[in-house]
């Protein structure tokens, strides 16, 4: 399969009432392609249905939810008829072109479909982007477009209708939208090639009250770039949240462990930290009264609650562990006083932890299914009215683990000439530029995250219309949705960047996240990635960056020119990386930065 083509060798059938009532779980109105959600799902539905695969994830079940696909050809009919095809060129505000796609019609052949839809299924439902370039191998849009969950729980429905029918609108104009624009240039894409599919999805979960969500959201990878300790990079990593996935893929707090090592907490520093630092907060489908109407904005149907919340559905007595302060000792489980910690640990720790042997095993046999190394966005969810704890498979993407002959030593690292050295980098290979965007450490706040995103993101827009890749350091993690956990900028905001730093600080620690939809772009486009420790932080030579020429200077962040270019390695078989200056004697580019390697090492 051409990997800008995806959808294109699968057959799904058609749409048809009796989908509603049969075991099938996949289906597709209009003819044109499936996009990248779709192809990954119609793949693994196949897989799902052998019964020797269901027979290695017992006890657990394992499919993926109802789903029905608006192929490409529904995307291409709307946008021509209703004259919307100036938007994917045009620089109109995301809300003009949200309008303009909210007050078109959809084509009137697929209308009887969906409505049908919507009279069969009564319980809430995803409207997710599934275009031709999401999910691409090497070029993926991965978080860049709209998705839309709607509680379809209306009493009317005619209303139920038209609140689907608007997520769909919201999805199709997220197509146009100025952020995929950006991205579109920053990974020489074009937009106005762009095709539409939409994925249409039951939410796995259960209603509890006014709240409907999933025990746990997981993101699964079949490769550990930050693998520790006993843990090996081939074993994969789980992210893991209570609620919808949207915890994880927008960066947030979640808990992030070895499948194999399911007894190993994350590395904190002290209990008191995870306590500080583990998901507080969980995202839900908001089944009660209605919000205030806003069809233009992603999240108008969702809530966030508190692990109060959540303890009074009764959900956490397996999920969450207990701080005691007067030992700083964490107990598993919620069986006395304290606060709660949602660190999975009755989940992981007891029983043989069939929970994680499971994820195991759903990894290893989509990896083998796809021959390539895989990503899989997983909604678990059970109780007494399930015959077997379900396992929904709402996403499976590949994702690449770079190659090539860069290797680096624990005394490289420490080498008296870098600029800094990290004990955790992903990707492989070198790069060397002249263009350095870093975020002053003297004038960094925890409390202006949001405004230095937005400062970034205007050097980063200077420097991708000239053509600079650059390199760029701050402070936490970078893109995470939490302002207080590192700056939460959009990828099309840092998209010109080839090589991405963060630095943890005594105060201001966070843990990469592999499961965002950032740090899935970071390695699919093969960006060189180092996290610095709080102790390797105190090793950063900032002198050397502010020696350099000033060309840009905000409140928080400086765009510098060097005079020599230095010089990005990551060594990803071991997880290390350096920056460090250029030898003047290897004949390497001047300050002009137009000799820049790519990051597999190859010119």
């Amino acid at each position: 399969m051409a990997d800008n083509e995806p959808g294109r060798a699968c057959s799904i059938p058609y749409f048809s009432r009796d989908f509603l009532r049969s075991s099938a779980r996949l289906s597709r109105i209009g003819e044109g392609a499936l996009g990248g959600k779709g192809t990954g799902l119609a793949r693994i539905d196949s897989l799902l249905s052998r019964p020797d695969i269901q027979e290695r994830l017992a006890p657990y079940e394992a499919r993926i939810p109802r789903t029905v696909v608006l192929a490409t050809g529904v995307f291409d009919s709307f946008v021509e008829r209703n004259g919307l095809a100036q938007f994917a060129t045009s620089s109109d505000p995301d809300p003009v072109v949200a309008r303009a796609f909210q007050n078109a019609v959809l084509p009137p052949e697929i209308l009887g479909d969906l409505r049908a839809l919507i009279d069969g299924v009564r319980v809430p439902l995803a409207v997710r982007s599934s275009s031709l370039l999401e999910d691409s191998l090497s070029r993926p849009f991965a978080g860049v477009y709209a998705t839309k969950m709607t509680p379809n729980n209306q009493a009317d429905p005619d209303e139920r209708f038209r609140k689907f029918v608007e997520a769909v609108k919201l999805v199709y104009a997220s197509t146009y939208y100025l952020g995929a624009k950006a991205y579109g240039r920053s990974v020489a894409r074009s937009l106005p090639s762009e095709k539409m599919a939409v994925v249409i999805q039951e939410v796995v979960g259960s209603r509890h009250g006014p709240r409907f969500y999933p025990r746990v959201s997981a993101v699964a990878r079949s490769h550990d770039f930050y693998a520790a300790g006993a843990a090996r990079p081939e074993e994969g990593v789980v992210s893991l949240a209570l609620g919808l996935g949207k915890t994880i893929v927008d960066g947030g707090a979640c808990w992030t462990y070895s499948p194999a090592h399911p007894r190993v907490p994350p590395p904190y520093g002290s209990n008191r930290d995870l306590l500080r630092m583990s998901q507080s907060r969980f995202w839900a489908v908001n089944m009660g009264s209605p919000p205030v109407y806003d069809p233009l904005a992603e999240a108008e149907y969702l809530v966030q609650s508190s692990l109060q919340e959540a303890e009074y559905d009764r959900v956490i007595d397996d999920l969450a562990s207990t701080y005691e302060a007067s030992s700083d000792r964490i107990y598993l489980g919620v069986g006395r006083e304290g606060p709660r910690v949602l660190d999975f640990g009755p989940l992981l720790r007891l029983g043989g932890s069939p929970f994680s042997t499971a994820l195991r095993e759903l990894v290893s046999a989509c990896r083998e299914y796809v021959d390539a190394q895989v990503e899989l966005e997983l909604a678990c969810d059970w109780s007494d009215s399930r015959s077997a704890p379900l396992l929904g498979v709402v996403q499976v993407r590949p994702m690449l683990v770079a190659d090539g002959d860069t290797s680096l030593s624990v005394d490289d690292l420490t080498d008296s000439t870098n600029i800094l050295g990290a004990s955790h980098a992903v990707g492989h290979g070198r790069l060397e530029t002249a263009d350095v965007v870093y975020v002053r450490p003297d004038t960094f706040d925890p409390r202006e995250t949001v405004q230095i995103a937005e400062e970034v993101a205007g050097l980063n827009r200077d420097l991708v219309e000239k053509g600079r890749p650059y390199l760029l350091i701050g402070f936490g993690r970078w893109g995470t949705t939490d302002p207080w956990g590192g700056i939460p900028v959009r990828w099309e905001q840092v998209g010109g960047a080839r090589a991405i730093v963060e630095v943890s600080l005594p105060s201001f620690r966070a843990a990469p996240s592999q499961g965002s939809h950032f740090f899935h772009n970071v390695t699919s486009l093969q960006v060189l990635y180092l996290g610095v420790s709080e102790s390797e932080s105190e090793r950063i030579d900032w002198s050397l960056l502010e020696r350099g020429t000033e060309v840009a200077r905000t409140d928080h962040v400086t765009h510098v020119r060097l005079d020599s270019p230095v010089r990005v390695e990551v060594d990803g078989r071991n997880g290390r990386g350096r920056v460090c200056p250029v030898d003047p004697e290897g004949g390497l580019p001047g300050a002009d930065g137009s000799r820049t390697e790519s990051a597999d090492g190859n010119d």
